[in-house]
């Protein structure tokens, strides 16, 4: 027997996923799982329509979200400040899997999370995430080969089959095919990992209500 797969979907600006990380990375140590990181960039416009459309109501909650993922922050003693624009990550989410397959992966994500939040790093310009790449042993050569080549493609796929589970937002956990969102989640993922069986009575439960 292998051990427990946890696939974790996240978006290097998403305040959420941010502050999820440290519990997230801990399960490694205190589960024994293992954790499986893909991207799934998400498309702001889509579920929040364009800024011209966004009403009073909606400001409101936005602040209080960001009010409420800087607590996590200052819990954890990371800096979060509130972003500057609206950014399309894909060049950060496909730098993530240029990592992965170099062997980089957690210096190039706590990098691009720490870098961002902190208003020091461009998740939406090619330069900057090729200048991480650079400054953690990689090519950045490479990496921009990458981008210009396949990694469009394999993006893509990765969000198809995301959304093909059901995922729509960030941080996702999919554990044993059963998805748990936001990292207020993750508590009840370690019950699943402890008693992977309960899933069936939790999904039977759900099907007869």
């Amino acid at each position: 027997m292998g051990m427990p797969r946890v696939r974790i979907y996240t978006d290097y600006k998403s305040p959420y996923a941010f502050v999820a990380n440290k519990r997230l990375f801990e399960l490694e140590e205190t589960h024994g799982v293992e954790l499986e990181w893909r991207p799934y960039t998400l498309r702001i416009p889509e579920f929040m329509g364009t800024v011209e459309e966004r009403t009073p109501h909606f400001w409101r909650k936005v602040r209080y979200a960001y009010m409420d993922a800087r607590r996590y922050a200052n819990a954890q003693g990371l800096t979060m400040k509130g972003p500057r624009r609206i950014y399309d990550a894909f060049y950060a989410s496909a730098g993530m899997l240029f990592a992965q397959r170099h062997g980089l992966f957690r210096p190039y994500h706590d990098t691009v999370f720490r870098r961002f939040w902190s208003h020091d790093l461009e998740i939406d310009e090619l330069s900057g995430i090729s200048g991480v790449i650079a400054s953690i042993g990689g090519s950045s050569e490479q990496f921009e080969a990458y981008v210009h080549g396949p990694a469009r493609a394999e993006h893509d796929r990765i969000i198809d089959e995301a959304e093909a589970l059901g995922v729509f937002g960030v941080p996702t956990m999919v554990f044993n095919g059963e998805l748990f969102w936001g990292g207020d989640r993750i508590d009840m993922l370690i019950e699943r990992i402890q008693n992977p069986e309960s899933i069936a009575t939790a999904l039977g439960s759900r099907h007869r209500t």
